[in-house]
């Protein structure tokens, strides 16, 4: 039996027409899909079909349209009897890691990161806060200018995404700062990130107040199968451990490339990116390149995948 890592993307990753082919050819998707619309009480289904991209693309509605869609594939794949040795997650995406792991339940999980998304939205003024990835410079080097800036500008390593690549997060103003200094210190480019907050930074702990109160009020099992956890980068299977963690998420760094490592160390057949796009897959190759990955977004890739685990087995 192949030995399987299932990845899951997180927010940035929403296309409109996303899930569409999946939800024309599988009753069980479309099931899925049509009762998250009624468990949200969004049209989310009609959004990830038809938009607009900037309504699809609002926190509160990109988060709930990527988990429902990698959740369907999830049980798409169940049926056929195929399930990771490992999970994990890009942000948003450790909610589709723990509905694959069966610590969260799909529609749990999506009123979750819906209540998730509302209080990121709302945590700091519109405008105000910024996210910039920074390329070609090591997290040291990185670090060093954050620490230098002035105390009452607030600017945090938010996503360690793999060699290369690192987002920061915090106030406009300090971001832009930041990127000034960061040229400086010798970063190839630093590209400021259409979003609508200081995701991962100091910024969100008001709202990591609140979320643990919505937390605390969804049903959350212990994982059947390790989830790494941004926050750690190590495995996670008790539900009050994952409970912490993911509060702690909200304002703390995803350490994804430090997940990857690990994953690739692992005796694994391949790392599997399960939801819309293919951003995960390019980070496993830039921290192991000869690494194997599928990416399953349609019923083509679906099959595809499905055949391969197959053979010879």
């Amino acid at each position: 039996m192949k030995r399987v890592a299932f990845v899951f993307p997180g927010q940035g990753s929403q296309e409109v027409g996303m899930g569409k082919a999946l939800y024309e050819t599988y009753d069980e998707v479309k099931d899925l899909f049509e009762q998250a619309d009624e468990e949200l009480k969004v049209p989310l289904t009609k959004l990830m079909f038809e938009g607009p991209q900037d309504e699809l693309t609002k926190t509160e509605h990109a988060q709930p349209a990527l988990l429902i869609n990698s959740a369907a594939i999830v049980s798409l794949l169940e049926k056929e009897g195929i399930e990771p040795v490992m999970t994990a997650g890009h942000s948003l995406g450790e909610y589709s890691a723990l509905v694959a792991s069966k610590a969260l339940k799909p529609l749990a999980a999506a009123a979750l990161v819906q209540k998730r998304g509302q209080l990121m939205e709302h945590a700091y003024p519109t405008g105000k806060g910024a996210m910039a990835a920074v390329l070609g410079l090591d997290q040291d080097a990185i670090q060093n200018v954050l620490d230098g800036m002035k105390d009452d500008e607030v600017v945090d390593l938010a996503n360690i995404n793999c060699p290369g690549q690192i987002v920061i997060s915090g106030s406009k103003e300090g971001v832009d700062q930041a990127s000034e200094q960061l040229k400086e210190a010798g970063a190839k480019r630093v590209l400021p990130l259409n979003v609508s907050g200081p995701f991962h930074s100091r910024l969100m702990k008001p709202a990591s107040e609140d979320f643990s109160e919505a937390l605390k009020n969804t049903e959350l099992s212990d994982a059947s199968i390790p989830v790494y956890a941004n926050v750690t980068a190590e495995p996670v299977t008790d539900k009050q451990m994952i409970e912490e963690l993911l509060i702690e998420q909200l304002y703390s760094p995803v350490r994804f490339q430090q997940i990857l490592e690990k994953f690739v160390e692992q005796d694994i057949d391949a790392i599997v990116e399960v939801g819309h796009g293919k951003v995960l897959s390019g980070l496993v190759r830039k921290v192991k390149r000869r690494m194997k990955t599928f990416q399953i977004q349609d019923p083509e890739t679906l099959q595809a995948f499905i055949d391969w685990y197959k053979e010879d087995s």
